[in-house]
């Protein structure tokens, strides 16, 4: 499970989420990306998960109406 800070802008207000998975399914605009990073050094299994932040953007942003 990806947690960070995520916040979204739905019905003209802004919405904070920690737990992406939370993040509802449509939404106006992404406001904020920012996924928690593990401390370094960076196990290999920690640079597995990292590596897949970038699909997790790309997901919210065909979820915003805004694109």
């Amino acid at each position: 499970m990806l947690i960070g800070e995520f916040v979204i802008k739905r019905n003209g207000k802004l919405e904070r989420y920690n737990k992406f998975d939370d993040i509802p399914n449509s939404f106006e605009h992404l406001i904020s990306f920012k996924p928690d990073y593990p401390p370094e050094p960076h196990t290999e299994e920690q640079h597995n998960q990292m590596s897949k932040f970038d699909n997790y953007l790309k997901e919210l942003m065909t979820r915003a109406s805004d694109n």
